[in-house]
């Protein structure tokens, strides 16, 4: 009788311990599908500052080369020539103008760090394909758009250029070393070194700053490039029209209110320019370029200090 008792015993323990995982299982599976819900919920970034990733993939035509706005860049502006490209996003114009014009230095600055990382991953992308084109047949290389210009960045954030050899000439073992990329705030750093840069670049950038700090962002923005150009500098301003404020205003709390208050419109740059900041000319270098889409085909205004 007490064996009976003690099989039965076993058999309700058992029982119990299969209904008690069956229940564990149940409870991983649901934790596993709100996990998951959550993971679809944070796909959906909101890029406030227009710090978009795969940027260059949206704007450009999937047959390009390059970049468009490059072909129409006057190589005076950035051969041997100290240079700055402001809101460089994923640095593939900031890499492709530091390769085609040889500059003496191209620094990129954008307020986000994960773009900026990716940047210095372009940077080492940049330099492995300089190298695999002495033993790489150019017909056996094929890519897309965002390929071509992007890969994704190692995990090393230091990119040790001087212990690569080249088999190419000198200057173009030189010239990517000397192209630099770091995450800054341009408008609230108050570290600024004058009459450092030849060339200033602010492509599709005025927006974002308007929208996030107000037309004081904007008048600091234009006076700290003032300050940085050296006497007969360039800036290259691609501003952004009106109406894309308005499709971009809803993107966070602070763009909603700056946007109310808004007076200095896009069109009023130019005057301000150079009748408060004080350039003494302004070219309209291109009012719109083929290669780019709907959209992005943006004037290109040459200011010079």
């Amino acid at each position: 009788m007490k064996v009976e008792n003690e099989g039965s015993d076993e058999k309700s323990q058992e029982k119990r311990s299969k209904s008690l995982l069956m229940q564990l299982e149940n409870e991983e599976s649901v934790e596993k599908k709100q996990e998951k819900s959550t993971k679809i919920k944070k796909r959906k970034e909101i890029f406030v500052y227009g710090n978009y990733r795969k940027y260059y993939g949206y704007r450009l035509d999937r047959s390009m080369e390059e970049d468009p706005r490059l072909k129409v860049f006057k190589s005076e502006w950035f051969v041997d020539k100290d240079c700055l490209d402001i809101g460089c996003n994923q640095g593939l114009v900031t890499i492709s103008i530091a390769q085609k014009f040889l500059c003496r230095s191209m620094v990129g600055i954008d307020i986000d760090k994960g773009l900026i990382e990716d940047a210095k991953g372009n940077l080492r992308n940049a330099v492995r394909r300089r190298l695999n084109r002495h033993t790489t047949p150019k017909d056996s290389i094929s890519e897309d758009v965002n390929e071509k210009f992007l890969s994704k960045p190692q995990l090393s954030d230091v990119v040790d250029l001087n212990s690569i050899r080249f088999s190419s000439s000198p200057v173009d073992q030189d010239h990517l070393k000397r192209v630099l990329f770091h995450c800054e705030n341009f408008i609230e750093d108050i570290h600024v070194c004058p009459e450092k840069y030849d060339t200033v670049l602010c492509l599709s950038v005025t927006k974002w700053i308007h929208l996030n700090w107000g037309d004081d962002g904007v008048l600091t923005l234009f006076a700290k490039i003032w300050r940085l150009l050296k006497p007969g500098g360039v800036l290259l301003l691609e501003p952004q029209p009106w109406s894309s404020y308005r499709r971009k205003r809803q993107v966070s709390e602070t763009a909603r209110s700056n946007f109310n208050d808004i007076q200095i419109h896009p069109c009023l740059f130019r005057e301000i320019l150079l009748d408060k900041v004080g350039f003494r000319s302004a070219d309209i270098l291109t009012e719109g370029l083929s290669g780019t889409v709907a959209g992005f085909d943006r004037p290109i205004i040459v200011f010079q200090k």
